[in-house]
């Protein structure tokens, strides 16, 4: 299968390189020029999607393998601004079988920082429909998107992998809890008003928060999140004075640079030197400087720090893994029999267009030696022909698509190739145009 996924993610590469290499808008739109460019010179890759999220940046593509690895690993080089060797280091590179599975289990919760976690089916799917605007899916990775999607659905639908799963905001705050005592008496400060500032205020409300403030770039989404809980909504710009209150901090920008410098949070600590702050950093790019880390009376977590600390509560997640596993499985071999039996349908496609060539050609040869045949005649004969074919054609074609539900396209594929003088080329370029 002409199928390869590139990316790396919190298992393959620690958050200093993840935060280099989040797709905003200015880079998806370099990505899609590249695409494009490359579609109209005919070179790979033929399809492509992309998912982009805290924890992974992930590009999916189909066609020529000989040219993805090249283009898809010079192309995130250039993103982050590293070394083909030292992205290398943290990538993966999965093919075929392997690529489709491991999209499949992402999108099913097995791959997160937090196993089951309910953010991520919807990231597919926002990844699928902007790819779907774009117009750089075509049919196989539209399908291989539906099946992680359907089988993402199905898990959470079916077994409890999902069921009171910690959303890294969740976990964020469960950590404050553990560090500040009852938030109740707690003042709580959020940066950010996108998906994970408002899950971290639902979880903050739920643990009794009454003292928030939301800050935000947009004063109208700020005050929008800030109204449903009860809180407080103001703008960054009085980020400093809101944070001299503050005891604590969830940060969730997309700030290309830190808000929280080390300079402002040590000025900060040392007029308030009995009064400690936390501050949990689930932006990336991160939010705070990292070297703030050491400052007394300051607890800072970012993702890596919040996913070394929160292991016991996968357990009972981790029980349900293997009946999403066979969920998994259900789906990509539908996948699989689908994409078997659509190399099958190019290569009888090509094989139907060449016989009718031939039938054609015979045809005609025949009627200008018989002018004298009336045009009811030649109707018998014209049908007569099609007939023949469609029956010469019929038991190879029924066996061919047999032969692709059991795993053995490749072989009979180029059998019949050679059989009926079909060059691979021949029906692998009919397949290009389909896909």
């Amino acid at each position: 299968m002409d199928l390869l996924l590139v990316g790396l993610s919190h298992h393959t590469a620690p958050l200093s390189v993840r935060e280099r290499l989040v797709l905003t808008d200015d880079r998806l739109e370099l990505l899609l020029s590249a695409f494009s460019a490359s579609r109209q010179r005919r070179q790979s890759p033929r399809e492509l999607a992309w998912l982009s999220t805290c924890n992974r940046v992930e590009l999916v593509a189909y066609g020529d393998p000989q040219e993805l690895e090249s283009l898809l690993v010079t192309y995130l080089s250039g993103l982050g601004g590293l070394s083909e060797g030292d992205l290398r280091a943290h990538l993966y590179l999965l093919r075929g079988d392997r690529a489709a599975r491991h999209l499949l289990r992402v999108a099913c919760g097995l791959d997160s920082m937090v196993v089951g976690e309910p953010q991520i089916l919807g990231q597919v799917t926002e990844a699928y429909e902007a790819a779907l605007r774009h117009g750089t899916v075509g049919p196989v990775l539209s399908r291989l998107f539906q099946a992680a999607i359907h089988a993402g659905k199905r898990a959470r639908a079916e077994t409890r992998i999902a069921r009171e799963a910690s959303s890294l905001s969740a976990v964020a705050v469960r950590l404050a809890t553990q560090v500040v005592g009852d938030l109740r008496s707690a003042r709580v400060l959020v940066l950010g008003a996108g998906e994970m500032a408002t899950l971290a205020v639902q979880a903050l409300a739920r643990r009794g928060a009454r003292d928030l403030v939301v800050l935000n770039r947009s004063l109208t989404r700020a005050r929008r999140l800030a109204a449903a809980w009860g809180g407080r909504a103001g703008t960054l710009g009085s980020l400093e004075a809101e944070l001299a209150e503050a005891d604590v901090v969830i940060t969730s920008t997309g700030a290309p640079q830190p808000l929280i410098t080390r300079a402002q949070l040590a000025s900060l600590l040392r007029r308030r030197p009995t009064r400690p702050l936390v501050i949990l950093d689930i932006a990336v790019p991160r939010d705070v400087d990292p070297a703030a880390a050491d400052l007394p009376g300051l607890t800072l977590f970012d993702l890596d720090g919040l996913h070394r600390r929160f292991t016991a509560s996968r357990q009972q997640r981790l029980r349900d893994v293997p009946r999403v596993e066979r969920i998994l499985e259900e789906e990509l071999r539908a996948f699989l029999d689908w994409y078997r039996g659509l190399e099958v349908h190019y290569l009888l496609r090509a094989l139907h267009t060449r016989a009718e060539e031939l039938r054609q050609r015979e045809l005609e040869r025949t009627l200008r030696r018989l002018p004298g045949l009336t045009p009811q005649e030649r109707d018998r004969l014209e049908a007569l022909t099609r007939a023949l074919v469609r029956k010469l054609l019929h038991a190879p074609s029924v066996r061919l698509r047999a032969r692709a539900r059991e795993g053995k396209t490749d072989l009979y594929a180029q059998v019949a190739g050679d059989l009926f003088g079909l060059p691979e080329e021949i029906w692998a370029n009919g397949r290009e145009e389909g896909a």
